[in-house]
């Protein structure tokens, strides 16, 4: 029966391993997981049951560039399906919404922080939904090699809405965090489908290669077949530009893609690498995550991915058409510490812990409000990390998170106040008619007054006023927006040991660090390992495969390869501090930190570093290959002999 629908709806006649038993489980209203390799066909384990179950799908995907690529390919086969992102016009958008309260959408994607807007909460209410999909699911568990503070929340809201059913995919997830993601969403362990990673027409190359003659290898590499569908990984953006304009200064059809682009521009990059008329994409790890291309023949690492779940999940984009393809990685140990920068960047410093600790003792309401973004660059901290540490302040049972909102909603009235307030009867027109009263008009837009509606209005809780606001702009009596989303926290303890709690975060952080740098080193001693590659990769996600050679990688056909360091770097005494620092203490004033100096040195990015315009001084990333421990201690010497020095002249 099911292959059935599978031909009525997508035109083939078998499935791919695994998702037949997927299907079934979901198609019997049980929730399920499905761990396959990428390209393994993941997303179809969601899009049949779609049609096969009575109401919507929801599916929650991180990447722009995932949700345009499946649904370019439901819309090719005529399911009914849509995504919801800022691209969107307001007439897109607003459409969207009325197709999925009518029951005309049988999937809708969107992003994790759509759950937290008040207003999709407001339409979500009123959607009927059969299916909570999780793309990239392992990113719910703190175990997992890119956990998102965000994910965490997932099983509240499926609760939250009434959704019956979960479905998690992944492509890489080892048995721990396999069993941390089915107990937050409660799926029995025989529901997981668990297809294997080896895959046999992938050979794996592992290519020693000096820095100084990485470009020349890869343009040895590529010549060999110019036309060949080839994704080249780097760490940096400029490094992705720089191999690029190389690659194109030597005849071949190659372009850059990395999240500093434009979204326009990258989308017509990728656009044209899928269709083929580009040959290779230099590309920051921005780019792949869902791309759907067979025909990639080649995946080329010109720097060290993240983790082998990275190296997993890249490799995995190549040879999905079943055919031989090449995967090589150019190996030495000089971009280790760059990797190595991004984790401890990420890593907030103990003052700014204190002082978030502090504001929230300091609250007298018992509803604490933020804008994420100003909260970010008051504490000086990157938006992610800030997150998690919210999700650690969570977990000690100090706040407690109840929605986004938003400070500012506008409108433009299309029709009189008084004729919409007359559509309605008895105490519906009051409420309206209460409404429009606190409102006020400037110019083209109407501003509302959220707190002289809920003051003057005793029968009125926010939720029910933007419900209303949200009913008006859907029958075109008004055309709505909202500005300034603000996040909203129930403190639920604040007589909290501030210095136990500050002390325990900061625990939690180094330890995510050292897992994080542990991860990098792993890799490392994996492309150095002595066995099999591929039976080793396939060991790592807990699948044993009985070959014991492969025959398909290089410790197979050329033993075991040695990575070292091609780079000697001068030591850093060897520098003068005050030179380099000199630009930065004219712009710092009180970021001036020995924290700040050693991210201004190695290239990392902060918002005060940010709010500095540090990237456009001179010295910025000069000590990028330099370990960032070792430039931290060095800044934390020179600094007071610097600050005296100072102090003397004036």
């Amino acid at each position: 029966m099911i292959e059935k629908e599978l031909q009525r709806y997508f035109g083939f006649n078998t499935f791919k391993t695994g998702q037949r038993e997927v299907i079934s489980r979901l198609v019997d209203r049980q929730s399920a997981v499905a761990i396959f390799p990428t390209g393994a066909g993941k997303s179809l384990c969601y899009q049949l049951p779609a049609m096969l179950l009575p109401h919507m799908t929801l599916v929650v995907s991180p990447l722009l560039a995932l949700m345009k690529d499946q649904i370019d390919f439901l819309s090719k086969h005529n399911i009914p399906a849509a995504r919801l992102d800022s691209t969107l016009s307001k007439e897109e958008h607003d459409h969207i919404l009325e197709r999925a309260r009518n029951g005309d959408l049988k999937i809708l994607m969107i992003a994790v922080e759509r759950f937290k807007n008040e207003r999709f909460r407001a339409q979500l209410r009123r959607m009927d939904i059969s299916l909570l999909v999780v793309d990239e699911a392992h990113c719910i568990s703190e175990w997992g090699h890119n956990f998102r503070p965000d994910y965490l929340k997932l099983p509240v809201y499926q609760k939250e809405f009434g959704i019956p059913q979960v479905l998690l995919l992944t492509a890489t997830a080892t048995e721990q965090v396999r069993d941390d993601v089915c107990g937050k969403f409660q799926v029995p362990k025989e529901n997981v489908m668990v297809t294997g990673f080896y895959r046999d027409n992938l050979f794996l190359q592992v290519s020693p290669t000096p820095e100084s003659e990485k470009l020349g290898h890869l343009r040895q590499r590529i010549d060999e077949a110019p036309k060949a569908p080839t994704i080249v990984y780097v760490t940096l953006q400029k490094t992705a530009e720089s191999v690029s304009n190389f690659l194109r200064d030597n005849g071949i059809n190659s372009f850059p893609y990395h999240a500093g682009m434009a979204n326009e521009e990258r989308e017509q990059i990728q656009n044209e690498f899928l269709a083929g008329k580009i040959d290779c994409i230099a590309a920051t790890i921005a780019f792949g995550m869902g791309i759907d291309k067979k025909d990639i023949r080649r995946v080329i690492h010109y720097d060290l991915p993240k983790s082998i779940e990275n190296y997993s999940q890249e490799i995995g984009r190549s040879g999905r058409d079943g055919k031989q393809s090449f995967c090589e990685i150019l190996a030495n140990r000089d971009s280790i510490s760059l990797l190595e920068n991004f984790i401890y960047g990420d890593t907030p410093g103990k003052e700014a812990v204190d002082k978030l600790l502090h504001k929230i003792q300091q609250h007298n309401e018992p509803v604490w409000e933020t804008k994420l973004t100003a909260l970010s660059f008051e504490l000086d901290i990157r938006l992610l990390p800030l997150k998690t540490l919210l999700v650690y302040l969570e977990m000690e049972g100090i706040i407690r998170p109840k929605h986004t909102r938003f400070d500012e909603y506008m409108f433009k009235y299309q029709l009189e106040p008084s004729a919409i307030a007359n559509k309605f009867q008895g105490e519906r027109r009051d409420f309206s008619i209460e409404i429009f009263n606190n409102c006020q008009t400037k110019r083209v837009w109407t501003y509302v007054d959220m707190q002289g509606i809920l003051s003057g209005y005793d029968r009125a809780g926010r939720e029910r006023v933007i419900a209303a606001l949200e009913y008006f702009s859907e029958k075109g009596w008004i055309e709505l927006q909202s500005k300034q989303a603000i996040e909203a926290y129930d403190i639920l303890k604040a007589d909290f040991n501030a210095e136990v709690v500050g002390e325990k975060t900061i625990g939690l952080f180094e330890a995510k660090e050292k897992q994080e740098i542990q991860r990098i080193h792993n890799l490392v001693n994996f492309f150095e390992g002595d066995s099999c590659l591929s039976k080793r990769l396939a060991r790592y996600f807990d699948e044993d495969i009985e070959k014991k050679h492969c025959g398909h990688c290089s410790c197979c056909q050329s033993g075991s390869a040695v990575i070292q360091r091609s780079i000697e770097l001068p030591p850093l005494s060897t520098f003068s501090f005050s030179e380099m620092s000199r630009e930065f203490f004219e712009i710092a004033g009180n970021y001036c930190s020995v924290l700040n100096i050693t991210k201004f040195f190695c290239g990392i990015s902060s918002p005060a570093l940010i709010r500095l315009k540090a990237k456009k001084l001179e010295h910025f990333g000069v000590f990028e290959r330099y370990t960032f421990l070792d430039v931290k201690i060095w800044v934390g010497k020179c600094l007071p002999r610097t600050e005296s020095m100072k102090n003397k002249q004036q």
